[in-house]
């Protein structure tokens, strides 16, 4: 199969296994999902479902959230891999949102940015869950899935990004990104992946699959 085919191959056979696909994360509202995937950074969605409960309900939004002090969101997310610094960038950003974005998550992948601990996957993630824009975040996942799978030849996540924003029509950005974080998440694991319970085997071009 060339790329074309692999993509439309992969959207039909896992878009029936996930015909709803979306972020594994919990939250109700842009903001909620900033912070989530802030705290996601180095530590697994089902960790961070089981921390923003009690914070989300101390601190529902960025005005509540900036007006928290620092070491009960510490006491609070202390099960997170690098919980002082995300605790700071999450006190901070907050900060930020209310001072100059009038307490909202701003669309733009700039603004985004700019906002303490929040880096370009960070952004991508918010622009594409929480606005439903075609962008591609890339996480471990999408990097080892799409060059195993063989839709793209890239080292770098940037790379990784730019090379499948130019292979996947638009329309299937965001849905296909799912498709790849949860089939990397579950079958195609990094160090033993699941070959025989591969729905995508006709389509993957990794050399070492097994049998």
């Amino acid at each position: 199969m060339n790329v074309k085919e692999q993509i439309t191959y992969i959207d039909g056979i896992l878009g029936k296994k996930y015909p709803s696909p979306k972020s594994e994360l919990h939250y109700s509202t842009p903001y909620q999902l900033l912070v989530a995937t802030m705290l996601a950074a180095q530590a697994t969605d089902k960790k961070v479902n089981v921390v923003t409960p009690e914070l989300f309900a101390a601190a529902p939004d960025a005005a509540s959230m900036s007006r928290m002090k620092l070491d009960d969101i510490r006491t609070i997310i202390r099960q997170i891999n690098y919980y002082n610094t995300k605790a700071k960038n999450i006190l901070a950003a907050s900060r930020m949102l209310v001072d100059s974005f009038n307490s909202d998550i701003p669309d733009s992948r700039e603004a985004l940015e700019s906002l303490p601990g929040v880096g370009r996957k960070t952004a991508n993630i918010v622009l594409s869950n929480a606005f439903g824009q075609p962008v591609m975040p890339v996480d471990t996942h999408v990097h080892r899935v799409s060059n195993r799978v063989g839709l793209v030849k890239t080292e770098k996540p940037r790379d990784t990004e730019d090379a499948l924003i130019a292979v996947i029509p638009e329309r299937l950005v965001i849905s296909f990104h799912h498709y790849l974080v949860l089939h990397g998440r579950y079958v195609c694991k990094a160090r033993k992946p699941l070959c025989k319970e591969c729905l995508i085997r006709e389509a993957c071009n990794y050399p070492e699959k097994t049998a």
